[in-house]
Formats: C-alpha cells, sequence, structure tokens
C-alpha cells in the first residue's frame, strides 16, 4: 500500500490511490454511501434500492464492459456489499415491477439480471479507475475521512461521521422542522393533561352504566323466565278449554239423542 501523503499540520492524510489498493480502508468507509450523492445524483429503479449494470456504467460516464470487468475481478467484494444476480422466476417478477421489458439494452429473455445496492455502487467508486466521476467519490469520502478525524480545532475531541452529519442537519431546515414537531408535541402534552380529569369523570359514568345495564340485564333475564312460565300456564289453559268444549259437545249431542228417541 502506498505511503500517505503528510500535510504541513503534520497529519496524515490517505492519498486516492489507497482506496485503490486496500480493501480494508474501502471497507472503513463503505457505510457513506451519501458520497454518491454529494458527487452526482444516483437515480435508482423503482425499488429505490438498487440499479443495473447499465445504470452503474451512466453514473460514472463510462463503458458496461469497464463496470462488468471490474465486478469480475472483485467479484466476492461486491458481493459482500450486495451485488447480486437475479435468474429465473426472481428475475421475472422483478421484471415487472421495476424494469421496462421494451429497453433495447435489455431485451426480453435475457437469462439473467446483475443488481447493484449503493453499497455495492460506492464499492465501484472506490475501485473504477478510469472515471473522473469515481475519483471525484473517492475524494470526497477521503475529504470527509480527515475531517471528521481531526475535527474542527487542532486536539478536539474526534467525533463520528454520523455525529457531525447530523449536527449539520439539525442547524438546517430539517431542525427547525424538528423544533416545531416537538413544540406540537408539548401543546398536545398540555392538553392530555387538562382532559385527563374529564377522561376520568366519563370514564366513572361509563363504569356506572356498565353497572345499570348490567342490572336491567339480570331483570330481563328474570322477566324472560315469568314469561316463560306463562307462557307453559296458558297452554294448559287453553287444553282445559278445549276438554271442556269437547266434553259439552258429547253432553249435547246425548240430550238430542234422548229427544229423538
Amino acid at each position: 500500500m502506498t505511503t500517505p501523503e503528510s500535510t504541513p499540520e503534520g497529519r496524515h492524510t490517505p492519498p486516492e490511490i489507497a482506496l485503490l489498493e486496500s480493501r480494508a480502508l474501502r471497507d472503513s468507509v463503505i457505510e457513506r454511501t451519501d458520497a454518491l450523492d454529494k458527487v452526482k445524483i444516483l437515480t435508482m429503479l423503482p425499488d429505490g434500492l438498487h440499479i443495473t449494470t447499465r445504470m452503474v456504467a451512466e453514473y460514472f460516464e463510462v463503458g458496461e464492459e469497464a463496470v462488468k470487468s471490474l465486478a469480475k475481478r472483485h467479484r466476492a467484494e461486491f458481493q459482500s456489499n450486495g451485488m447480486h444476480i437475479l435468474r429465473g422466476s426472481y428475475l421475472q417478477v422483478f421484471e415487472r415491477s421495476n424494469l421496462d421489458l421494451s429497453d433495447s439494452s435489455y431485451p426480453q429473455g435475457r437469462a439473467h439480471l446483475t443488481l447493484y445496492p449503493r453499497r455495492a455502487v460506492l464499492n465501484v467508486a472506490m475501485l473504477l479507475r478510469d472515471s473522473d466521476i469515481a475519483k471525484r467519490v473517492r475524494t470526497y469520502l477521503l475529504d470527509v475521512e480527515e475531517a471528521a478525524r481531526s475535527g474542527p480545532e487542532a486536539g478536539a475531541e474526534q467525533l463520528p461521521l454520523e455525529q457531525i452529519l447530523t449536527e449539520r442537519m439539525l442547524t438546517g431546515p430539517i431542525g427547525t422542522r424538528l423544533e416545531a414537531v416537538e413544540a406540537c408535541l408539548e401543546d398536545v402534552g398540555s392538553t392530555l393533561r387538562e382532559l385527563a380529569p374529564w377522561m376520568a369523570r366519563v370514564s366513572a359514568r361509563l363504569d356506572g352504566m356498565d353497572r345499570r345495564l348490567d342490572a336491567h340485564g339480570r331483570v330481563i333475564c328474570a322477566m324472560s323466565e315469568r314469561l316463560c312460565d306463562l307462557g307453559e300456564d296458558m297452554t294448559e289453559v287453553r287444553r282445559d278449554i278445549a276438554t271442556l268444549k269437547a266434553e259439552a259437545a258429547q253432553r249435547r249431542a246425548r240430550r238430542v239423542k234422548r229427544r229423538r228417541a
């Protein structure tokens, strides 16, 4: 690996060539995919996660063969950073959702499709030599890494890159919006505290209604049982009345018979 260059202040800044030669250094910055959009906007497929080999070549303004050759030489490293190949039914499902099959660059019936997530695209940037875009990405990575390691002042505590970016973000429009949201949440909290006694009273009234409904339910059940009993009594009365009517009819028939005799 090439020896890092020294700055006038005595700090050592890794040269751009270091990323080309050291996988350990590449792995140390592989999560900083924001560097891609800092140099040039990276357009993703509709799934928002991947791009094709052709799209990688267009981003870095090189031919597809240069990307394919690089992926072949560093396949294991690219695959560890998410590059993968779709085939068969997986390819068909992905095509229907994300690709225009009329694209002449990828005619229908292709046997496979290589996809690159943002990490793998950054991996390409750290290895692609003959691309001005890739060189600018590498330079940006090294500059940010140096800023993160050095801090704003000599001897200052070193801050992680994520913390530096977060602090910058919070001083901009996003920070203003977050403050507005926090203010709204405070209002919501105070409103809920004011509503608490009223909600307690409502809850107590609902509990009372539940108890009354339960009592009414017991009364209705008792009435239903009484009505059932009355129904049975009425049935017996109807049977007795029918029996009496039948006996009276028989007596009338016998009297009529005796008179005729």
